[in-house]
């Protein structure tokens, strides 16, 4: 039957998510999610917005959420931009920003659902190689481009790339969009966010399933200039009018308002890793101290 498929999906290689086990007390490590339950708070906030407003459709734009994210980060509500996981964000993101008809650039070790975005949007990318270190070297992006995506701390590295390093390439790249994946920031890395007051062509995006314990809620965020989000905003106003869903939009106020819930558990699994890495040390393989992985 797939003489009815639209000609552009018949090359596609899609994005392998994690597989979910059956199996009682198996303990998986391949999609990073986080060992510790989501905060009272959000379990709290699940129940109370489990009620007969469910009939309704949520707030399209859940300003609530917005105002929160806003608040945290000394920015406007014009600044941020909502979405199903940051997977949907990203998606939106290629969408909207990263097609100009230059290649755009990301690692060549990194979050594999980059390329496929790409394959679906008709995007060409160039995949810059990782130094000897494993690590991404900013200047190797100061070239022609039309957009740059790097994910930091890098995934599946775990290293991290320091903010000075991130604002040269801002300003030695002032015409390209540059996204920043930040996943795993809140395990060892200093979050971008603080730039986006200074730099118009910076977007920062971010996911409450690794450190907010709520993978199975699928919220995600950007936030960036305006213009960057009025863009986002149009995609997903021929896309998808309510991304996130009551009990979604409850429970991710409720997870990033309890702040020592947050603080408590994030230095937990840092302290984990901490743990393993003394223990791989007199073990006596090589392995990368990195800034982020758990």
């Amino acid at each position: 039957m797939n003489e009815l498929w639209s000609d552009c999906i018949r090359s596609l290689e899609p994005y392998s998510p994690g597989e979910q086990s059956s199996i009682a007390q198996l303990i998986k490590l391949n999609t990073n999610e986080n060992p510790y339950p989501p905060s009272p708070a959000v379990l709290g906030a699940l129940q109370s917005a489990a009620n007969a407003d469910l009939r309704l459709y949520p707030d399209p734009d859940g300003k609530a959420l917005k105002q929160t994210i806003a608040e945290m980060h000394g920015l406007t509500q014009t600044n941020v931009f909502l979405g199903n996981g940051s997977d949907e964000v990203l998606a939106h993101a290629f969408r909207a920003l990263l097609k100009h008809g230059r290649p755009i650039l990301f690692p060549d070790v990194t979050y594999s659902f980059y390329p496929v975005y790409c394959a679906l949007y008709g995007i060409e990318f160039e995949a810059v190689p990782l130094d000897e270190a494993f690590q991404v070297n900013v200047l190797d992006y100061v070239r022609p481009n039309g957009g740059i995506v790097l994910p930091n701390p890098n995934a599946p590295t775990g290293i991290a790339v320091g903010l000075l390093q991130l604002r040269s390439l801002l300003e030695q790249c002032p015409r390209s969009v540059v996204v920043i994946d930040e996943a795993y920031v809140d395990f060892g890395a200093e979050s971008a966010a603080s730039l986006v007051k200074d730099y118009s062509n910076l977007l920062v995006i971010q996911t409450l399933s690794k450190s907010r314990s709520l993978a199975g809620l699928r919220v995600g965020f950007a936030i960036g200039h305006p213009s960057l989000v009025e863009a986002l905003n149009l995609v997903k106003g021929c896309f998808n009018s309510y991304p996130l869903d009551r009990l979604a939009l409850a429970g991710a106020e409720a997870a990033l308002r309890d702040t020592r819930y947050f603080e408590t558990t994030r230095h937990q699994v840092m302290e984990s890793r901490g743990w393993l890495a003394s223990e791989l040390k007199t073990l006596g393989p090589e392995f990368i101290e990195a800034s982020a992985w758990h």
